[in-house]
């Protein structure tokens, strides 16, 4: 039954693919990109300074005895 089905109308011309900006950017431009890179730095927050124990984990020392009511 496929002849009942319409038939899929041409594609429309493929446009020319616009021209990309150019990579050269004034000295100006680079200082203000510089500097933002560097307000972003400082404010920056890493992990180091969020996580309160070391690599081995929490190494401070604990009361382990407890007294109890049968030991005096």
């Amino acid at each position: 039954m496929s002849f009942l089905s319409p038939k899929m109308p041409s594609l429309p011309p493929v446009a020319p693919a616009p021209e990309p900006p150019k990579a050269e950017i004034s000295q100006a431009e680079r200082d203000e990109v510089a500097a933002e890179q560097a307000s972003v730095e400082r404010k920056r927050k890493g992990r180091r300074s969020t996580i309160l124990t070391g690599p081995l984990g929490d190494v401070s020392e604990t009361e382990i005895q407890k007294k109890t009511l049968l030991g005096s």
